[in-house]
């Protein structure tokens, strides 16, 4: 395997991922904690689909959304971790340019859908508290499929310039991309043109999408807080706010390790490459193995599911 960094190639056919920058020794160790983080993310989130698939009184839109959320933690997940293992497990750096691309796509795609989804849980946990009544009306199923192409649409054509974008470049700096995975600002750094496009489109990307969704998050909360201090009893409002708890949590475990990445890797100059590039990775991985369990702790429909299925096996 070909590890050059000369600059008389131009573009090269695979890229070299190095993993870990200064921690090569400690791969196959910290390969472990990933692997495990994987595996809890995979079973979590298969395990929410198969309950919600099972269980009719579950087919409603705040679980539609969940089986949203667990497809696209699974996707996201599932992107960048088996190269990833192949790094640190089989020395396996060589990825092919087009598969680069590729990882490249579908793990910002699935991200900015995630965001998506959480506007969306957002919105039926407003309808669902502010306008009760008329929930069943308003989310139907139709509406609710609607929705969930939108979100899914928006993060494809929004992430689709990326790798256009990556792909008219001319390579002619090095092959060697020092990460775990094809990051797209670590790919289009090592093109030898004027790169500015895709690293100012990037920019606008990572803080306009979640801004804009957060701000409509954050509208929808303050409708909902209004609507709970109004109930009657004490009761009522604890129930309210225990039906948005979960969200709450999930949108806490997604957006604040992407806030952290973002700001650090903005004063990246200051800090360890490896510890930059494991904080990336902990905003990939954490947030899909947390969700499930997340939903499967505070929600208390999927949580007495869970129980009595495994109840029902050891029967």
């Amino acid at each position: 395997m070909s590890h050059s960094n000369k600059t008389n190639f131009t573009n090269p056919s695979t890229f070299i991922l190095l993993g870990i920058p200064g921690l090569e020794s400690a791969h196959v160790w910290i390969s472990i904690p990933l692997c495990t983080i994987y595996t809890i993310a995979v079973l979590g989130n298969l395990t929410i689909l198969f309950i919600v698939k099972r269980e009719p009184s579950l087919h409603e839109p705040m679980y539609y959304f969940l089986c949203m959320l667990a497809v696209s933690d699974l996707v996201l997940c599932t992107s960048i971790l088996p190269k990833m293992l192949s790094i640190f497990w089989f020395n396996s750096r060589e990825i092919y340019f087009s598969a680069c691309l590729t990882q490249m796509y579908f793990f910002n795609c699935f991200a900015i859908t995630e965001s998506g989804i959480f506007v969306a849980m957002a919105f039926d946990r407003y309808v669902a508290i502010c306008h009760p009544l008329r929930h069943s009306t308003i989310l139907t199923n139709r509406v609710v499929l609607k929705i969930g192409l939108a979100v899914v649409l928006r993060g494809c054509l929004l992430i689709l310039p990326f790798p256009l974008l990556a792909s008219r470049w001319t390579y002619c700096k090095t092959n060697i991309i020092p990460h775990t995975y094809c990051k797209h600002i670590s790919v289009v750094n090592l093109a030898c043109a004027d790169f500015r496009a895709s690293s100012y489109y990037s920019l606008s990307v990572t803080f306009f999408v979640p801004s804009m969704d957060v701000s409509f998050i954050a509208m929808s909360y303050i409708q909902i807080l209004r609507a709970i201090f109004s109930l009657p009893t004490k009761d009522a409002q604890l129930k309210s706010i225990g039906t948005c708890s979960s969200h709450l949590c999930a949108m806490l475990v997604f957006y604040i390790p992407d806030i952290f990445s973002s700001v650090m890797h903005r004063i990246g100059n200051t800090m360890p490459l490896y510890l930059l590039i494991l904080i990336a990775n902990v905003y990939l991985l954490v947030p899909p193995m947390l969700h499930p369990i997340i939903y499967g702790v505070r929600t208390k429909q999927i949580r007495d599911r869970l129980l009595a299925l495994f109840t029902h096996k050891r029967t």
